[in-house]
């Protein structure tokens, strides 16, 4: 079947309209051992389930339908939706689950297929504006020169040497500055600051080159959370984009249900009234030098922001609106809150004309005040639950909706033809992908979506053993941390290190870990002249650089909460062991998940069965994915939950993993591991 208008190849100008006109790509010799991809990468080899999912997004992208794709690790589910996507001809947008897989898809995987395929393609890469170094901040920044620390002070000056020389303004492409610096606050705008039309450096501005790049290319990557907040507050230039779009790829689209949640929400945090006391002193230093009153207010607006963030306790929590408003400070707190931003409204009132900055921190204000407020009393909001997300120095008060499907499906529903793909390893319940359909309003679309679940190429049989540990206690047991780390003294031991401990909270990770510094201290049966073994904690570093650090020492263990769970990637021999403390679960005290089981028992649906069940055995299928990443990984999967055998819904959780051996005893879990060191010293 010849391709519609819409999907044929990309031509430049000179070629006839007759030279333009394709048939559908031969996947099939695509995906060749001896195809194109395979003769430009190395490495390549050619996958039945890898081929089938490309014809499928093919028949999508052809016939402008929404598909939902699960792709087991290995298929190479990346080449499998670019080639029909590059192939199409028409504009194509990517969303990718992070800003590093954004990266990585852009400069690697996207001009790898391309010029393999040799194709006219052009691509640009969007991130949000915060990304980017803005030129009238960085400058504004360097004139002020007040800075915290001296790093700060040096973090700047190398910001102001690569605004310089970059092409690109990306932030991520600059050397020499940690991406946690907090110079990058002051190098950057956000859209509430942005002068906009009004900035006097808007000709080299990186973020509309950035946007001018992405109109004019035929492939943008962008990532989740770029989508959905331009989606909602039409300030990210994908509004522009969509609208002339003829496919949409998410890939990691597991995450969009809880992205969506965020964003298609309400949220306001005291980092935003910190950073709007501290503009305003910007704008006032720059444009109402003479109103040292104002100075003044924001200085008392930032104490008020302070004070209102203890009156949450010392702790991280999430709490609900009722639990908040429980607490014994919170009423005169927010009220001393709320009065520091009704002086500093009064004030700017009367500066608001000098210049546009300040007429910008007027209204940033009243928008902020006024979100504070509705959440404090929102009125009629059973479509909705709000909540507080305590952070050791900030906090930000939500209003998140119970349900994102409807409001989902309405972005799907737009006037123009579009493929929509939404690709993971993770998205079915077993072969079921209707849980995930539901979540995102897929389901009872006309016509109904295509769907696909393919397997993992790999040799889940030979290559991994799946063990289950007997005598486990009831996981709410005090002394559980105390049987996980008992379990997994003799794995680690067997192992060499080489191992992943993936904790369901951040309490028992503490906990495991401190238990397993003891006992390794302690072990007696270690050879002497064995290694000592390198035990990493979640926290000690970021993400980036433990996985850095845990990929060069070999034989490290890392002990790790959420953050690891997913998006981890470490081929090869430095990891063989993979310990899940208990099934993962949402606890039920997390607010948003108590009022999403309440809102589902008042509408008659089993809250477990239809969303407890569904998600836990999501992130179960993720944290088990880090396991095996290649053709030649060898290793163990432990789950120490004794639920995972003993109660019915077990067999759904690992009858959804791949298919590995299984073995509740502890010697042929040691063996197991054992045999894969001796393996790894022969490989050596």
């Amino acid at each position: 079947m010849p391709l519609p208008p819409s999907c044929k190849i990309a031509v430049n100008e000179a070629m006839s309209e007759s030279d333009a006109k394709q048939q559908p790509p031969d996947l099939a010799r695509i995906f060749a051992e001896d195809g194109p991809l395979a003769a430009a990468v190395p490495g390549f080899r050619a996958r039945d389930q890898q081929l089938g999912m490309a014809q499928r997004i093919l028949e999508a992208i052809v016939s402008h339908r929404v598909l939902v794709a699960e792709a087991g690790t290995g298929t190479g589910k990346t080449f499998a939706y670019l080639a029909p996507a590059l192939f199409s001809g028409g504009k194509t947008i990517i969303s990718t689950g992070t800003r590093t897989l954004q990266d990585q898809l852009f400069a690697r995987d996207l001009p790898t297929v391309r010029d393999a395929l040799k194709l006219p393609v052009t691509t640009a890469l969007l991130k949000g504006r915060a990304n980017y170094v803005c030129h009238c901040h960085l400058e504004r920044s360097r004139r002020d020169g007040r800075f915290l620390t001296a790093q700060d002070a040096a973090d700047l000056r190398a910001i102001a040497r690569f605004a310089q020389i970059t092409k690109s303004g990306d932030r991520s492409e600059c050397p020499g500055v940690r991406e946690d610096s907090s110079a990058w606050i002051a190098a950057t705008s956000t859209r509430d600051n942005c002068l906009g039309q009004d900035c006097p450096d808007i000709k080299k501005c990186f973020v509309l080159q950035a946007r001018r790049a992405a109109m004019e290319a035929d492939v943008v990557v962008v990532n989740h959370h770029l989508f959905f907040a331009d989606l909602m507050l039409k300030d990210e230039g994908m509004g522009e984009l969509l609208p002339g779009c003829d496919t949409v790829i998410f890939d990691e689209a597991h995450q969009l249900p809880d992205t969506a949640s965020l964003f298609f929400g309400e949220s306001a945090s005291t980092t935003q009234a910190l950073e709007l006391a501290r503009d305003t002193r910007f704008e006032t230093a720059a444009a109402a030098r003479d109103c040292v009153a104002l100075i003044d207010e924001t200085r008392a607006l930032e104490k008020a922001t302070k004070d209102f963030r203890l009156a949450f306790g010392p702790e991280p929590i999430k709490l609900s609106a009722a639990q908040a408003m429980q607490r014994e400070a919170f009423s005169a707190q927010f009220a001393a809150f709320i009065g520091a931003f009704a002086r500093l409204d009064t004030l700017l009132s009367t500066q608001a004309e000098r210049s546009e900055g300040l007429a910008n921190c007027l209204r940033r204000t009243r928008e902020l005040v006024a979100r504070f407020e509705h959440w404090r009393n929102p009125g009629e909001a059973e479509d909705s639950v709000r909540w507080a997300d305590v952070f050791t120095h900030a906090v930000t008060l939500n209003t998140t909706p119970l349900d994102v499907a409807s409001i989902f499906r309405r972005q799907l529903d737009g006037d123009r033809p579009c493929a929509w793909i939404f690709t993971s390893a993770t998205l079915a319940i077993g072969a079921d992908l209707g849980h995930y359909c539901r979540e995102t309003g897929l389901t009872g679309m006309e016509p109904s979506p295509l769907t696909g679940v393919w397997g993992s190429p790999f040799n889940y049989g030979e290559q991994a053993l799946l063990y289950a540990p007997t005598g486990m206690p009831n996981p709410n047991s005090p002394l559980y941390a105390e049987a996980v780390a008992q379990v997994a003294l003799p794995l680690i031991r067997a192992s060499r290190g080489r191992a992943f401990v993936l904790c369901t909270s951040i309490r028992a990770m503490r906990r495991i870990h401190e238990l397993l510094a003891k006992g390794l201290r302690q072990s007696g049966d270690q050879n002497k002249d064995e290694e000592t073994l390198p035990l990493l904690l979640q926290g000690e570093g970021s993400r980036t650089e433990l996985l850095e650090r845990f990929r060069r020492l070999g034989n490290a263990v890392l002990v790790a909460s959420q953050s690891f769970w997913e998006g981890v990637d470490v081929p090869g021999d430095a990891l063989s062991l993979v310990i899940i403390d208990k099934l993962p679960f949402a606890p039920p005290d997390d607010p948003v998940f108590a009022a999403r089981v309440e809102h589902m028992e008042k509408q008659g649906i089993n809250p477990f069965l239809h969303y407890q069940l569904p998600r836990a055995v999501i992130n179960m299928k993720q944290g088990a994915g880090r396991l095996i990443r290649s053709e030649r990984d060898r290793g163990l999967l432990c789950v120490c939950d004794p639920r995972m055998i003993d109660k019915s819904y077990g067999k759904v959780v690992w009858r959804s993993l791949p298919a590995m051996r299984r073995t509740r005893d502890e010697s042929v879990a040691v063996s197991f591991l054992g045999s894969g060191k001796e393996r790894m010293k022969e490989s050596e």
